[in-house]
């Protein structure tokens, strides 16, 4: 005898079993927002860390500026003021090159003095006022 959907009995759905609702009955989904992210925490700097990477990097220049004086010896004349010699291109370079180092230091070493003036001036006028 053929069965039917009728002549079947009719199964109970478990009480923990939820009904999952249609897609298209659902109410609109509303997004959820991205926790934010929390900073990194900081860092102490000291002072070996921060030399042993300017060593690295200076000698990393340094590499780089042997190169380029070895590669660019072709003899060269040059003309400063009333002196005239002749000198290899990188050796040119790299002489313009340290004598800008050396004014840089010059004028930073002066800004270094007038700041420590006035912060010494600074001190002595809070000093007087307390």
């Amino acid at each position: 005898m053929p069965s039917y959907p009728e002549d079947r009995p009719v199964r109970a759905v478990p009480e923990d079993v939820q009904p999952t609702p249609s897609p298209t009955l659902a109410a609109p989904l509303t997004p959820i927002p991205a926790p934010a992210p929390r900073p990194a925490p900081a860092r102490a700097r000291n002072l070996s860390g921060t030399a042993w990477t300017a060593l690295v990097v200076g000698v990393v220049a340094l590499v780089f500026i042997l190169i380029f004086v070895l590669q660019n010896n072709v003899p060269t004349q040059i003309t400063l003021l009333a002196w005239t010699f002749s000198l290899p291109v990188g050796i040119a370079a790299l002489f313009a090159a340290i004598a800008g180092a050396l004014i840089t230091a010059g004028v930073g070493t002066v800004r270094m003095i007038v700041l420590g003036r006035s912060v010494r001036h600074l001190r002595r006028d809070a000093a007087r006022a307390n």
